[in-house]
């Protein structure tokens, strides 16, 4: 088998296309859909391609306010990022600063904080107290991804209608352009909406940097499904519709060979690329555009065929359509083995 490269996997984006700011109207963003044959849609169209018996796979997932912003106790800003709570004051954290090391300390106001353990770029710190939710929703904000530049207005808006489920650092943004008014449509036709939930890591911004693609390795994310929603799915009639790369990541590392869910919660590590043979019936998938040499991008490759999804991708850019967490949707049907 060839090598699969990293540079296959490349293209070029216009700044001005990465979208900043949420559209104004959830379900009025722009939607691909991609299939025999590429057309242009409203996401509120989405309808039209649902039929009754098929199954809408959502993630549940909710963004934790985990950016901390402060200094260094010897001066200088700091900025942390909480990825995975360790115990109630141990943290794994993302820190960008000015040398960080083991030892540091850092303060965030009233709340102190000290490195003890590096590994590369991911840190543990400990706080000098218990730290508890409401102290983060009262010193934490939502971190939003690196290349939206501009501050939003409303942070609401970097939720998903249907979030509830505290864990996450990045918004599954497939799910973003849903409203509970489309939702409701959606149901009435006779589809069934099931939630399971992955928790978003800061791995989905970390580039591949391996050329060789095989090379790279996952960030583990946490995943649970209940079992009555696995049984909804186990048993889909219709089709069934991931709603996001995080809906499909969760569903493949939870299906055994026949695409049954056994595995009902863990932390996964499944890295999806073409060559990868889909365990789960997902017969379609409705997705944000991704960034270039990103691991999102590989797997909707997997999915609908890198031939597809670029052709897509260049028709989408000549169109102006807006790229990334706030950019528009598409509704890819998964290509024929």
């Amino acid at each position: 088998m060839a090598k699969l490269k990293l540079s296959k996997f490349d293209y070029e984006l216009p700044k001005e296309l990465i979208a900043q700011q949420p559209a104004e109207i959830r379900d009025k963003s722009q939607l691909m859909v991609v299939g025999e044959k590429i057309e242009n849609r409203v996401f509120s169209d989405i309808l039209d391609y649902l039929q009754e018996d098929d199954v809408l796979v959502l993630n549940e997932t909710k963004v934790m306010p985990a950016k901390l912003v402060g200094q260094k106790s010897t001066g200088g800003d700091a900025e942390v990022i909480l990825t995975k709570q360790e115990n109630n004051r141990v943290f794994e954290c993302r820190i960008k600063a000015k040398n960080p090391g083991i030892g540091t300390e850092l303060v965030f106001g009233d709340l102190k904080a000290r490195i003890v353990r590096q590994n590369d770029d991911i840190f543990d710190i400990e706080f000098d107290r218990k730290v508890t939710k409401k102290m983060l929703q009262r010193k934490g904000t939502l971190p939003l991804p690196p290349y939206i530049k501009e501050e939003i207005k409303d942070y609401s808006r970097y939720q998903t209608i249907f979030a509830r489920k505290e864990g996450a650092v990045a918004a599954p943004t497939a799910g973003l352009h849903f409203t509970p008014e489309l939702l409701k449509k959606i149901k009435q036709k006779g589809v069934k909406i099931t939630k399971i939930c992955l928790h978003v890591g800061f791995g989905t911004f970390i580039p591949i940097e391996e050329d060789e693609v095989t090379k790279h390795e996952m960030e583990s994310e946490y995943y649970e499904i209940n079992p009555v929603e696995a049984k909804i799915i186990n048993n889909c009639k219709g089709r069934l519709i991931c709603v996001g790369t995080t809906s499909m990541r969760a569903l493949e590392s939870a299906c055994d060979e026949t695409g049954k869910i056994k595995k009902l919660h863990g932390w996964t590590d499944l890295f999806i690329y073409p060559g990868y043979k889909f365990k789960s019936k997902t017969k379609a998938m409705i997705t944000n555009f991704h960034l270039p040499k990103s691991s999102l991008l590989l797997m909707v490759s997997a999915f609908a065929g890198r031939n597809t999804i670029f052709k897509a991708y260049r028709k989408a850019i000549k169109e102006q359509y807006r790229f990334y967490s706030f950019g528009d949707a598409m509704f890819l049907y998964k290509q024929l083995s």
